[in-house]
């Protein structure tokens, strides 16, 4: 079934691809509009655009489907009930195409929360607390952007229509329509995990790893940056500049966490959040193509990166500290080689794919006027990236075997690398083929230090990732030495403590004091069981009374003549 499905994932990416060149070198783009239901005047339209920008990014969907689902039939080999990993796996890249041909608010929205609900569904996946959290903590982050986008589409009834690229050009001019625009990078931003709302794609790692290679860090991440290259040009000045300090501020505190982490996906996963910071900054600098190039090229080489992190988790029997690994690369090379060709690649080591997009963003960046902190910030962010990449190399494949009897001695040549192997020559060609097929030739003139600082910081990074770190067999790490930094840096910034343990905590203790005063206290005294208590004392006073007994009689008759004779 695995297969089969793989199979058809790949004829459509075949089928999109070539579709998206045809319409990139005719220039055509296209809408088709279907009537679901009409009644007189009133008509429900489910409109598709279909240009390509929308049809390259499906066809690399469908790409990284397929793979992931050939993958998947090694990974989920006991799986006990394939069909239903198969049928999310299937409804999140629905979810995700109708996202991306969609021109118009709502059937985006549709689309969006097909993401989060089939996302919080893979999360869960493992049934145990650790994915429960992890689940509810991805789908409450994720419902703030969808709460963003159901306030712009109401927002959007100022216009009389929802297809959002006929305004683009007025949204911006108009200042009490810009409030769309800010809602929607307000949605974006919880999708792409930037900050505040970081802390959800480091959990979201309790997920399978094909569905953290599909999902976290190739496809569903990157929805809120396409959803922004489509809003390109409604942006001001003024939310530009906001949101290029948040984007940046994104890469650091992610490369710093990286450096820190021992926790194998979650060191991707911030790794991904880093290359996301990334194409947010491009995008608010003023290039939405290229923000759009380093998305596709990104989601290739990480998708592979997840599966060899996966192969190599399942080696180590579920095992995912690196300070338990080491040694790998003497019993499995063709892991290794795909692992290292994707983490070169990500570092933008010269001629990998990683390096056509990365050293043309940090070429715009040397040519725009900036604050020089943003553009600090930046560099060193980039020296981070190859910091983290290399230090995780060392640790998990140059470094002596830590513990031999964790690894597993599996047969190199199973479904787990077939799914890998489909998706390497694209991680390798991509670069050099998708920058000569759809970007326009950039003329970028520098001077020679800015012109090899991006080379520059790839060997600093390089050098920090191997000093900073010792691999010896008995473990000894420099971060330890400076434990209260590096718990810090380690931790994201404290983000998950302020803004999901904190929040929870804080709103847990309220509502346990409430509970306590009020369900369990003055409600109580005063509500149901106060006033049935009373209820019973009356009526047990008025049962005492009628009861035929002379001496109350005698006694109230008495009472009422003295009333009678004082009045």
């Amino acid at each position: 079934m695995y297969l089969i499905v793989g199979f058809f994932l790949s004829f459509m990416f075949i089928s999109f691809f070539l579709m998206g060149l045809l319409s990139y070198s005719m220039g055509i783009s296209m809408m088709f509009e279907f009537l679901i239901y009409g009644f007189n005047s009133f008509s429900i339209i489910m409109v598709f655009l279909v240009d390509w920008l929308s049809l390259i990014f499906s066809s690399f969907v469908f790409l990284i489907s397929a793979s992931v689902m050939i993958y998947s039939k090694g990974y989920m080999e006991g799986e006990i009930n394939p069909l239903r990993f198969i049928g999310l796996v299937f409804m999140f890249v629905l979810s995700m195409i109708m996202m991306i041909m969609s021109p118009n608010l709502v059937s985006i929205l549709l689309g969006w929360d097909g993401l989060g609900l089939v996302s919080y569904c893979l999360v869960i996946y493992y049934q145990n607390e650790k994915s429960y959290n992890a689940g509810m903590l991805t789908f409450l982050s994720n419902r703030l952007g969808d709460v963003a986008l159901l306030i712009s589409i109401v927002w959007m009834f100022n216009y009389g229509s929802w297809n959002f690229l006929y305004y683009l050009d007025l949204i911006k001019n108009d200042k009490l329509m810009n409030v769309v625009v800010w809602l929607v990078i307000l949605a974006s931003i919880t999708k792409s995990a930037q900050i505040p709302f970081s802390s959800w794609l480091p959990a979201a790692m309790a997920a399978p790893t094909p569905v953290s290679s599909l999902v976290h860090s190739s496809t569903l991440v990157t929805a809120g940056v396409y959803l922004l290259i489509r809003f390109y040009g409604s942006f001001s000045y003024f939310m530009m500049v906001i949101f290029m300090f948040i984007s940046v501020m994104t890469m650091f505190m992610s490369g710093l966490g990286a450096n820190f982490e021992f926790d194998l996906k979650k060191i991707i996963a911030l790794s991904t959040l880093s290359q996301l910071g990334l194409m947010m900054s491009v995008l608010f600098l003023g290039d939405n193509l290229l923000a759009y190039f380093h998305l596709i090229i990104h989601a290739l080489f990480k998708a592979v990166l997840f599966m060899c992190a996966g192969y190599i988790i399942h080696l180590f029997m579920n095992c995912q500290d690196i300070r338990f690994m080491g040694g790998i690369m003497q019993y499995y090379p063709l892991t290794c080689s795909y692992f290292n060709i994707c983490n070169l690649s990500l570092c933008g080591l010269p001629f990998m794919s990683g390096f056509y997009s990365k050293d043309l963003i940090v070429e715009m960046f040397s040519l725009n006027y900036l604050n020089v902190f943003i553009y600090i910030i930046y560099i060193i962010s980039i020296g981070l990236t190859v910091s983290y990449s290399i230090r995780l190399c060392f640790y998990t494949m140059f470094s002596e075997i830590k513990f031999f009897s964790l690894i597993t001695m599996v047969e190199e040549l199973n479904y787990m690398i077939i799914g890998m192997s489909v998706l390497i020559i694209p991680v390798l060609l991509s670069g050099s083929l998708i920058m000569w097929l759809f970007l326009n030739p950039y003329f970028i003139c520098l001077p020679l230090f800015m012109k090899i600082i991006t080379l520059l910081f790839v060997f600093l990074g390089y050098l920090l990732g191997s000093f900073l770190f010792d691999f010896y067999y008995y473990y000894n790490s420099k971060s330890l030495g400076f434990i209260m930094l590096s718990s810090f840096l380690g931790s994201m910034w404290n983000m998950p403590i302020l803004f999901t343990n904190g929040i929870s905590f804080f709103v847990n203790s309220f509502s346990m004091l409430y509970y306590k005063l009020f369900d369990h206290g003055w409600f109580e005294y005063y509500g149901s069981s106060g006033l049935t208590k009373n209820i019973i004392t009356i009526l047990k006073f008025s049962q005492l009374l009628s009861s035929n007994y002379l001496k109350f009689y005698m006694v109230m008759i008495l009472t009422w003549l003295f009333c009678l004779v004082n009045y």
